[in-house]
């Protein structure tokens, strides 16, 4: 029969589910990418992570025997929990659609989990030492904000790369005003090769020797302001106990199959010297 289900057609849904899951998952998590990553190996679900102290160097006499210097790191202690999605694909559902099913659930599925990742890691652009925070409420964002982040993290010696998080909405100002005559080039009142960038793509890409990146997933309060942040990315720890995965699982009562989503992980600022928040405006 032409319209038969067979085992090869269902493994062949599942193994989209799966794809196209993990492909939007990777693709869709701004925040991963540019924080560090420890894996938690063995039992338990915490780790403690490990904050070397700043070692000065001195100058010696010669045939003067050094003197010891102790390394005595201090931790942080990052504790992984489960997050996860379900939902149950009828068999009717499965046949009478015309698109692909497996491919449409792996994509929802890849953003949620994407999205929670996303979230709770911008949740820490905030909580850097606030001796250093920059911005303030109603404040637009600017070059000579970025400017100011990247000489705090220079002074303190933190070293490349740097990188910078901020809401689209807090980003649109920046865009604007380096596509404006008074950030030209001096040569003919030209635009800037970042203005022209913005111009073209969208985004500014790098300045000041920041990559600068944009995520919707950060929160906004109720007077229209938000935290971004220029960070190295030992800034911030992202502990894996599991990582992405989908599995499967047959309902024949129901007639179904529950499709299931999880991650395993935790998250935590490490160094908060190493970042520098920004607090920016969000109304367009």
């Amino acid at each position: 029969m032409a319209n038969e289900t067979t085992s090869s057609t269902l493994s062949e849904l599942f193994t989209n589910i799966t794809q196209e899951a993990i492909f939007t998952f990777q693709e869709t998590s701004v925040m991963r990418p540019l924080v560090t990553t420890y894996p938690i190996v063995g039992s338990g679900k915490t780790i403690e992570v490990p904050v070397y102290p700043t070692i000065a160097a001195a100058a010696v006499n010669e045939a003067t025997d050094l003197s010891n210097t102790a390394v005595n790191p201090t931790s942080v202690t990052i504790t992984a929990s489960e997050i996860g999605v379900m939902t149950t694909l009828t068999d009717l559902a499965r046949d009478s659609a015309s698109r692909n099913v497996g491919a449409d659930i792996g994509k929802l599925f890849g953003e949620a989990i994407a999205k929670k990742v996303d979230t709770d890691l911008a949740g820490l652009l905030d909580d850097f030492a606030s001796a250093s925070d920059q911005g303030g409420a109603g404040t637009e964002l600017t070059a000579d904000l970025l400017f100011k982040a990247q000489a705090i993290l220079r002074s303190a010696n933190v070293p490349a790369p740097y990188y910078a998080v901020f809401h689209p909405k807090a980003t649109f100002n920046l865009k604007k005003t380096l596509t404006q005559p008074a950030y030209a080039n001096a040569t003919g009142g030209a635009i800037s090769d970042v203005g022209n960038e913005a111009l073209l793509n969208g985004y500014i890409g790098r300045l000041a020797g920041i990559d600068i990146f944009e995520n919707a997933n950060i929160a906004i309060d109720a007077y229209d302001d938000s935290f971004g942040a220029v960070f190295h990315p030992m800034s911030i720890g992202l502990a894996l106990k599991e990582d992405f995965k989908v599995e499967t699982q047959r309902d024949a009562s129901l007639r179904g199959t529950e499709i299931v989503a999880s991650i395993t992980y935790g998250v935590g600022v490490l160094k908060d010297t190493y970042g520098v928040s920004v607090k920016t405006d969000t109304a367009l």
